[in-house]
């Protein structure tokens, strides 16, 4: 009942998270976006710095740390607030959660069958692709039926 309530919810967000999928092509500005927005209101250093109550070279050091990816978020909104902007900060996964959840099953379970496989084939008992395909897509499928933390150990 737990593994099904928690796919509800990857899915869910999953649905959530494909609307921002677009941004993953979208280039930070060659300046950064302070600058770029900055530029774009025609506001010099020391205006922005007088809306944000700082100096005009606290400005440009922002401005180079956003660009260092150096800034912290609590400067990044203070900023966004300044330029009449929204601060916006997410993670977009490259696939779906769902996705990237039955390949890491499909690594485990691959990674522990074969050496269960190996020894089977040592001692003449080998399966055949086909036989080990499917062996291994319903050990990965069990992997994600259980403990999900499980799939991402290290091995030992």
């Amino acid at each position: 009942m737990k593994s099904d309530h928690q796919k509800l919810i990857r899915e869910q967000l999953d649905i959530s998270l494909k609307r921002f999928s677009e941004l993953r092509y979208v280039n930070l500005p060659r300046k950064g976006w302070i600058r770029a927005i900055r530029d774009a209101l025609g506001l010099s250093t020391r205006q922005l710095g007088q809306r944000l109550g700082v100096s005009k070279s606290r400005v440009t050091r922002i401005e180079q740390d956003e660009l260092a990816e150096n800034v912290t978020f609590k400067t990044m909104r203070r900023m966004a607030e300044a330029l009449d902007c929204e601060f916006v900060y997410g993670l977009v996964p490259r696939r779906s959660l769902e996705e990237t959840l039955k390949e890491q099953a499909l690594r485990v379970a691959e990674k522990r069958l074969s050496r269960v496989s190996h020894t089977m084939t040592l001692e003449d008992q080998g399966l055949s692709p086909d036989e080990l395909k499917s062996i291994i897509e319903t050990a990965a499928e069990d992997l994600l039926c259980n403990n999900l933390k499980s799939l991402w150990e290290p091995d030992r």
